[in-house]
């Protein structure tokens, strides 16, 4: 697939409703049909075992360990933040993870463990996880979680909003949360379960490229369904694309529904196969995810060493 736009059709994007409809409602459709039928292929692709090692420790890198409940404490968080160091404390030739995702008021906890590590803190913010508030709450929130140390910020976007064709309130609220991200990265969240199809899916991708994120994410986690292979494919079309026509390389996060090594497995194909392998590192592809880390250490310990531990015997991994 070719640039879906071109330089001047960006310069021309504008921030006004009317401006951003005519450049988003100008995207090529997607064909539903081709991508549903790649993303088939792709969950039937097979690799070499030596290879299978690789990307199981390739994923474990990118994988952003999550825990995002009412009842979080901060002794919850340290004991998380210890296991993003040593997912597995009985082989340490396992290498960290990318992140701990976590509440705002618990970055602080997250960011003292973390110091000094190559760990990063990222908070969920601006009213997580319906984003439904006022942009100073929402900006309230960023600056708690940065300045309480976290160094990656997972935003939600406003989808009544963007639903109802109010593109620049959108635009301006991820310009306005990105200013207060300061140095911290951002992750714009499209909660894409709720967005209705695969047009809607591109058309936010390039709506949040626009406004400036660094990183463009599936789903809260909270939504079914979140993390599909074909939403996945057109999110990373998007950040392809937009490199094609910017020289600029924006991230994916894929989160919820992500639970076993098979299908991160599959993603990374797709990775590798869509946007190519310049993403296929941590930096520009993440999982956001509870559970499949335990699994990936089972399927890793397969690999290795020829057999199938539980859960239990590799310290409970979520």
């Amino acid at each position: 697939m070719t640039a879906t736009v071109a330089p001047a059709d960006l310069a021309d994007a504008g921030r006004d409703d009317r401006s951003l409809r005519r450049f988003l409602d100008g995207l090529p459709g997607v064909d539903a049909v081709g991508l549903e039928r790649r993303s088939a292929t792709l969950a039937t692709r097979s690799i070499k075992a030596a290879s299978k090692l690789q990307a199981i420790d390739l994923a474990i890198a990118m994988v952003d360990l999550t825990t995002l409940e009412g009842a979080d404490t901060p002794g919850k968080v340290r004991s998380l933040c210890a296991q993003a160091l040593r997912p597995d404390p009985a082989h340490p030739d396992v290498g960290p993870v990318a992140a701990v995702c976590i509440y705002p008021d618990l970055a602080g906890v997250a960011a003292e463990r973390l110091r000094g590590t190559p760990v990063q803190v990222a908070a969920v913010a601006t009213a997580f996880p319906s984003g439904r508030s006022s942009l100073q709450v929402k900006l309230a929130d960023t600056r708690l979680a940065v300045d309480a140390g976290a160094t990656e910020i997972d935003m939600v976007i406003d989808r009544g909003a963007y639903l109802t064709g109010r593109y620049g309130q959108v635009l301006d609220e991820i310009v306005a949360v990105k200013q207060a991200c300061g140095s911290a990265h951002l992750k714009v969240i499209l909660e894409t379960g709720e967005l209705g199809s695969y047009d809607e899916v591109r058309r936010a991708s390039w709506l949040a490229l626009l406004a400036g994120a660094d990183v463009i994410k599936t789903s809260t986690g909270k939504i079914s369904p979140a993390a599909t292979l074909p939403v996945v494919q057109v999110m990373l079309q998007a950040v392809r694309d937009w490199h094609r026509v910017t020289g600029e390389r924006r991230g994916v996060k894929a989160a919820g529904g992500i639970r076993v090594a098979k299908d991160a497995i599959r993603h990374l194909v797709a990775v590798n196969e869509v946007a190519g392998p310049e993403w296929l590192t941590p930096e520009l592809f993440r999982f956001g995810a509870s559970s499949l880390l335990g699994d990936l250490l089972r399927q890793r310990r397969t690999q290795r060493e020829g057999h199938y531990e539980s859960a239990a015997r590799i310290g409970g991994a979520a």
